[in-house]
């Protein structure tokens, strides 16, 4: 099974159900700007890159993604959002990998630009909503379970740590981390963006060392420089990074699409620089 497909029918879940139940504060309008827009740019790429054929997966994934987060009152900039989000996966690249995980890109691009016009948004869906895609996540896990299922885990391994951690050194209650732990933008970032098979490290040392860098460096600048979105500014810091990790830590480059094995004298058998996926 395509992970892609588990991850698209758990985002819309919870965005059909968050907009019909939980009164999300996304108007119906900016939804489908942000989803034609990215189906849109990804067509539209995938024509000017003379792509063989057209996947509205990932850029389904980036839509619903900047749906849950992304919070404006201005139509225009959504769209913005989610074109920038498509357009950084065939422009910004190196050897071939695109660096940033998309909806990450968006985000970060337009909060550094807009001055305040955009922000995102925590996810506040009750103990109900948050336990059950909690539980959709972790399920997801298991149908991902030879992708990158390494780098959230040990990602959240990480976080936990130090979130735990710090309360106990101030002797707060353990009430108050699990109440900043409880946020639906801390799953969709362990689960569907610092995890994207396309963006982290191609090895798994190496992705068990960008986790924790950005855990890290998104607890500094949450609890000891007190900026807000520290996991996504992390995220996107970081990210310029994975080429250097990768040519420490070298291993296989992931592919979704899985290719049958074949012997080295046959045609289309797999080389060093072009492995079979393993999904």
């Amino acid at each position: 099974m395509d992970p892609r497909v588990y991850q698209i029918s758990v985002l819309s879940g919870l965005l059909i159900y968050g907009m019909g139940w939980l009164e999300f504060d996304i108007p119906p309008g900016q939804a489908v700007s942000i989803l034609g827009t990215a189906l849109s740019v990804q067509w539209i790429c995938s024509r000017l890159w003379k792509l063989e054929r057209f996947d509205a997966r990932s850029a389904l994934i980036s839509g619903l993604s900047l749906c849950l987060l992304l919070r404006t009152n201005h139509l225009l900039l959504a769209a913005a959002g989610a074109a920038i989000s498509i357009v950084g996966k065939f422009l910004i690249r190196w050897r071939g990998k695109h660096l940033f995980n998309p909806t990450n890109l968006g985000l970060v691009a337009l909060m550094l630009v807009t001055d305040g016009a955009v922000w995102v948004s925590p996810g506040q869906w009750g103990n109900a909503a948050f336990f059950g895609f909690l539980m959709a996540c972790l399920g997801g896990l298991v149908v991902m379970r030879a992708a990158r299922s390494d780098v959230t885990l040990a990602f959240l391994t990480c976080y936990l740590a130090l979130v735990f951690g710090r309360s106990l050194y101030l002797g707060e209650p353990l009430s108050i981390p699990l109440h900043r732990l409880q946020s639906g933008a801390l799953l969709l970032f362990a689960f569907f963006m610092i995890s994207d098979p396309r963006t982290t490290p191609d090895s798994r040392a190496g992705r068990i060392a960008f986790a924790a860098l950005v855990a890290g460096s998104a607890w500094y600048v949450q609890f000891r420089l007190f900026h807000t979105n520290g996991l996504l500014w992390s995220l996107g810091a970081w990210s310029l990074f994975v080429p250097v990790i990768d040519r420490l830590f070298p291993g296989p480059r992931y592919q979704w699409v899985a290719r049958p094995l074949a012997l080295p004298d046959q045609p289309g058998s797999s080389t060093p620089n072009e492995q079979p996926a393993l999904l």
